[in-house]
């Protein structure tokens, strides 16, 4: 069974860090692109960052560059998302996904397998 399973998320005072993971079962990353989307109340899923299947090219959304990196262990068969400098925007359900390609997008549309998703809220 395909599946992607989630962990990291939680609660977060604005200007904290956490690490989300996003680790498949039932079939080897090393042939998938990874990305990671998210979901505020009230608002499309949108677009985080994703990390190819080849050569470990990312692309970051601009809300997040230079706060947020993505990272893949294929040893592992985990991608990691590490959040820094959280703000109260970026509250949102967290979801990872897979697409069989090589490169990457942030585009919902291209991902065949999803996360169960995971509640980050940063308030104080």
């Amino acid at each position: 069974q395909v599946q992607l399973v989630q962990s990291g998320g939680g609660l977060v005072q604005p200007g904290g860090s956490l690490r989300l993971s996003c680790a498949a079962s039932g079939f080897t990353l090393d042939y998938y692109a990874i990305g990671w989307f998210r979901q505020a109340p009230g608002k499309e899923r949108e677009g985080v960052s994703c990390i190819s299947s080849r050569d470990s090219n990312t692309v970051v959304a601009n809300s997040v560059l230079g706060r947020f990196t993505i990272s893949r262990d294929n040893a592992k068969n985990t991608v990691y998302l590490q959040m820094n400098s959280l703000k109260p925007e970026d509250t949102a359900v967290y979801y990872c996904a897979a697409d069989r390609a090589t490169g990457c997008v942030i585009t919902i549309e291209e991902y065949d397998y999803w996360g169960q998703g995971t509640q980050v809220t940063v308030s104080s």
